[in-house]
């Protein structure tokens, strides 16, 4: 594994970690604990495939340091030591130094020291000893990390990691401040919401439902999880910071269940309702024009009768009419970009199965960002409002940890955001299966179809060959296979569900599994064997074979073939001079684009500025809201000679977010042609979420249309030619996408 993506892994997933803090933060941290075991003020994951200990046998000087060992670790995993204490100091500069030491670290690992800065809204600065990896046996050496001090900063986060196989030491760790000690720095006042005081759910709600839900416990469960995220996002003294939502919920819980009718649980909720405190009028609380609105709330059940008695109807009234105004403590727009950020939100990580409360809270927490913060939430295509019951009775009797991810899964794919998954989960990937066959599977004139291998001899020593169908997987025909995961593969369309159920099906934990294959119309059987996918070239799945490769060549016929799968933007003027005189170029999107080059490539494409694309943003001020950006985005010429021969934009199923927003702007030259199929219909700015359980997730956040207002959410980038791939085509190793496009360049007049 390279530490980069160690990085991305930490910024994903620790920002919002449950952290012990050290209560007088030290200077030296030497592991000189007297007990001679590591305090619980450091975070482990000790026992996911790593054993954290200290080690009195080797150290750098004293009697301990830390020692960090696989156990049953894989490539690909990692195992960590984090100490967080507050960013309460005045100066500049950061520090961390360290030294470490190692034995038997694998070729693909590295042992590091990390430091990170956390705000409100997660990382806000992070950096490792990436440039310097450490790997193999090596002896004592230290290292040194730098970060400016953030004045967003709340927490200062650091220690070491272990990538890979093998074990490493750390020892001697010291954190200065402009190179001074924590004790001779001075101190900066920091303010700590009375919400962060509130810990008295920290580890578990210790709630607990009936095996089977009532009717009216349902009833009450679903109108609670309503108000309560109406108030959360709502009221002005909850975004001020006033209040624990988490914790507020579990106080009122068990009585709401307990209501025997509508009368008295909106008694229950209605007193719950006032303990926030008076909410004052407001005078700036407006309703935009409906055309300045792509998606107004949904917020029609603050008029049942049924469901609300008339003196909480009229409190949550009031309280949307006067809604909070200013800053939010639990979600922000991303600054320069807008989608929502949400934030203080407490991960529970210390279990994959935490309990009845907390399974209820994922369900409420997730229900309601998708009904005030999801751009698309009528493009779901059923009624969001439903969904919350009935997922009620499923997530508070997951008995175990993977019926429990399994159902927040299925909750997720109910959105059908190819955004949408959850990802990096230990439960889910035992689930779908460790190991992989070495060919990539692709549905072709819908059969799964052998396309490639992911290593070429292993590819080759499992029989199978390109073209080759797989008709059944372990005895079972691949349409029922299919059947199976579809409630279980986000996505916002059918070719994009497709191509995530495609890369589960030969996955397993077993070596071998036997399969049925179609080979010119006969069928036989045959057992493949399955590998960690450290053996095997897994970003193929991305349209990437290669990313050593160039980004541009010239293809026959003088014409340019430029792959954004591995372009470079310092390349670009390289590039585009080496296609001057071209008869055409070819812009290979069947990828996902290494680097942003929507500006910097379509400069050269277009003859005068224009509109490519509208975006929607949620409105913190009114939740459920997403105003249209005032202008359309809009690309503009740089040259004084745009590119003049033919532009063939080329798209599938694996373009995806970026690569759909890049056709977009690229489709706006005058002399582009977009050939393929539908893409994968994801585009926007992604939102991160934290789910109980340690379980991270994304939404697409921000709404992107074309600038008359056409969709591109679930219906993708839809191409001006309609090409596919064939089995035959495949059989005979051909691109048939790439030959319809040179075939119009060769032709255009």
């Amino acid at each position: 594994m390279k530490l980069p993506y160690l990085a991305l892994a930490l910024q994903l997933g620790g920002a919002t970690v449950s952290l012990a803090q050290t209560a007088a933060p030290a200077t030296a941290y030497d592991f000189e604990y007297p007990s001679g075991q590591l305090p619980a003020t450091w975070y482990t994951n000790n026992g996911k495939g790593y054993r954290v200990t200290l080690d009195s046998a080797v150290r750098h000087q004293g009697k301990y340091a830390l020692r960090m060992q696989d156990s049953q670790a894989k490539e690909g995993q990692f195992g960590v030591a984090t100490l967080r204490i507050p960013a309460q100091y005045a100066g500049k500069s950061v520090t961390l130094k360290g030294f470490i030491k190692t034995e038997g670290v694998s070729e693909q690992g590295s042992a590091a020291l990390w430091l990170r800065e956390d705000g409100s809204s997660g990382s806000v600065s992070f950096k490792n000893t990436q440039d310097q990896p450490m790997r193999g046996t090596t002896d004592w050496k230290q290292f040194s990390i730098t970060l400016p001090l953030e004045e967003q900063a709340e927490y200062i986060l650091f220690g070491g990691i272990l990538a890979g196989t093998g074990t490493a030491w750390f020892d001697d760790l010291e954190l200065t401040i402009d190179n001074k000690p924590l004790s001779a720095v001075a101190t900066r006042t920091m303010s700590v919401k009375p919400a962060a005081r509130d810990t008295a759910f920290q580890q578990a709600s210790g709630i607990t439902f009936p095996k089977k839900l009532s009717t009216q416990q349902i009833e009450n469960l679903a109108v609670m999880g309503r108000v309560w995220g109406f108030v959360k996002y709502y009221h002005p003294a909850v975004a001020a910071g006033n209040f624990n939502m988490d914790a507020e919920l579990f106080r009122v819980l068990p009585a709401v269940l307990s209501a025997p009718n509508e009368k008295k649980r909106s008694q229950l909720l209605s007193a719950w309702v006032k303990k926030f405190g008076e909410v004052p009028a407001c005078k700036t609380c407006v309703e935009l024009p409906a055309d300045k609105v792509r998606l107004q709330p949904d917020l029609a059940w603050l008029s049942d009768t049924k469901q609300l008695g008339e003196a909480l109807r009229s409190q949550l009234t009031y309280l949307r009419q006067n809604r909070n105004q200013g800053e939010h403590y639990y979600v922000s727009a991303a600054p320069n970009v807008g989608n929502p950020v949400f934030q203080h939100e407490a991960p529970y990580s210390r279990t994959a199965l935490p309990d009845a409360g907390l399974r209820l809270l994922a369900l409420y927490r997730y229900w309601n960002m998708i009904a005030y913060f999801f751009p698309y939430r009528y493009a779901i295509g059923e009624d969001w409002q439903q969904v919350l019951p009935e997922f009620i009775p499923k997530l508070t009797r997951a008995g175990t940890a993977e019926q429990y991810h399994l159902t927040l899964l299925a909750l997720i794919a109910r959105i059908h955001d190819t955004h949408a998954n959850i990802y990096q989960d230990e439960v889910l990937t035992h689930y779908n299966g460790k190991l992989y066959a070495p060919v990539r599977l692709r549905f072709v004139e819908n059969q799964a179809v052998v396309t490639d291998y992911y290593h070429a001899a292993l590819g080759k020593e499992s029989g199978l060959q390109a073209g080759d169908v797989v008709v059944k997987i372990d005895g079972v025909p691949v349409p029922e296979l299919v059947k199976k995961w579809q409630p279980l593969a986000p996505a916002s369309n059918e070719p994009a569900q497709l191509r995530n159920i495609a890369n589960l099906l030969l996955r397993g934990n077993t070596e071998k599994v036997p399969v049925v294959v179609r080979r010119n119309g006969k069928e036989f059987p045959l057992t493949l064997t399955r590998y960690a996918n450290t053996k095997l070239d897994m970003q193929m799945n991305w349209g990437t074979p290669d990313p050593a490769a160039s980004a541009w060549r010239l293809l026959p016929g003088n014409i340019g073939y430029l792959s954004l799968g591995t372009i470079k933007k310092n390349k670009l003027p390289e590039i585009m001079q080496a296609a001057e005189g071209t008869k055409g170029m070819v812009i290979d999107i069947r990828n996902y684009p290494s680097e942003f080059v929507v500006f910097a490539l379509s400069q050269y494409l277009v003859p005068k500025p224009t509109q490519f694309a509208l975006f929607s943003g949620p409105d913190i001020t009114y939740p459920g809201t997403f105003p249209l950006m005032p202008e359309p985005v809009s690309v503009s010429p740089g040259v004084a000679n745009p590119y003049p021969g033919k532009v063939v934009i080329l798209v599938n199923e694996i373009s995806q977010s970026q690569a759909e927003y890049t056709t977009m702007a690229l489709r706006t030259a005058p002399n582009a042609t977009v050939i393929g199929s539908t893409t994968a219909g994801a585009d926007g700015n992604v939102s991160s979420i934290m789910l109980p359980g340690g379980i991270p997730t994304m939404i697409t956040g921000l709404g992107v249309y074309y600038p008359d207002g056409r969709e591109t959410q679930r219906i993708g980038i839809v191409p001006d030619i309609e090409v596919k791939p064939t089995i035959q085509g495949i059989k005979e190793g051909r691109d048939e996408v790439l030959e319809r496009a040179v075939q119009l360049i060769e032709t255009a007049g």
